[in-house]
């Protein structure tokens, strides 16, 4: 491919779709309107060096492994950052995200559901990752806010003698159903409304429509399993907190 041929098109077609972003939360009154374009400046260098980095490391799985456990501290301090975590829930997210990646990537390859090949293992893990990330961010956010919603109910079981998990176990339980929504969601609606980048990421490389179908299968179960057990763990550690915290 002609790269210098297809760049200035490309870098135009950004311009103005980030332009068009940009203008029109401007227009309504968005505070922050500019944040989705500086976005997309940070992504496309983040992109550029990506895939330098990519196709040096994608032919030696040792150094996808790597690659997956710098993905993996950006995805936890990411998240830690968003919910404001002090140490300890710097030390819940963690726990709860290798728990969530690791049983998933594990089951998935030890299975034999697909391959274990660098670029499996990079597209796989990358995309569990990323959700994780998400999903951690939701949980938190959603239990906070549930808190500090029903603090009144919450403090009246505590001063009737139950425990911290007692007292917010149904909280928890909630978050952890409204973070899993939007997986949830995207999964359902697969092949109807949606068209998975995974799943149109093989086709273009030139698997089957059947290959890639599998494929993407595969990594939509990997994000609900990874997803599930992150936001139990981390909704879990949450409700046996001795304090209420505020919303941040």
């Amino acid at each position: 491919m002609d790269w210098t041929a297809v760049a200035l098109p490309t870098l135009i077609g950004i311009g103005v779709l980030v332009a068009i972003t940009a203008a029109t939360l401007k227009v309504y009154g968005i505070p922050s309107w500019y944040s989705p374009a500086m976005a997309v400046v940070r992504a496309a260098a983040q992109l550029a060096i990506l895939s330098l980095i990519l196709s040096a490391v994608i032919g030696d799985i040792r150094w996808v492994w790597v690659a997956l456990v710098v993905m993996m501290v950006a995805a936890i301090l990411t998240a830690s950052r968003r919910l404001h975590g002090d140490r300890r829930m710097l030390l819940a997210i963690t726990v709860s995200m290798l728990l969530g990646a690791s049983l998933t990537l594990a089951t998935v390859f030890l299975s034999g559901a697909i391959a274990l090949t660098p670029q499996n293992l990079l597209a796989i893990g990358g995309i569990v990752v990323g959700n994780s990330m998400t999903i951690t961010t939701l949980t938190g956010r959603r239990y906070r806010s549930s808190l500090v919603e029903r603090r009144d109910e919450v403090e009246g079981w505590l001063a009737l003698g139950a425990t911290p998990r007692q007292s917010t176990l149904d909280l928890a339980r909630s978050a952890v159903r409204e973070a899993l929504i939007p997986s949830v969601d995207q999964t359902r609606t697969t092949g109807l409304v949606v068209l998975p980048g995974a799943f149109v990421g093989a086709v273009f490389a030139g698997a089957s429509p059947l290959e890639a179908g599998r494929f993407q299968l595969v990594v939509l179960a990997s994000i609900l399993a990874a997803g599930a057990i992150i936001a139990v763990s981390l909704a879990e550690t949450l409700s046996r907190a001795k304090t209420v915290p505020t919303v941040v």
